[in-house]
């Protein structure tokens, strides 16, 4: 998905989603952006996978019978 900064105003950065929808997102996401940037926005797949894995090696050492 892409996302385009329109302006920011005070802490919030108001972003044009597809569809022309427009809403308010903490400005502390975009670091460095400018108005008028054109953010993409992806699911990491891979990186998911890995959490999930790691965080079920921590519950099975955590509750370990």
């Amino acid at each position: 998905m892409k996302i385009i900064i329109d302006r920011f105003e005070g802490d919030s950065a108001v972003v044009e989603l597809p569809g022309k929808v427009i809403i308010n997102v903490p400005k502390i996401l975009f670091p460095n952006a400018k108005e008028g940037d054109v953010i993409s926005i992806e699911i990491d797949k891979e990186e998911t996978k890995n959490r999930k894995k790691h965080i079920n090696n921590l519950m099975k050492d955590l509750f370990k019978d």
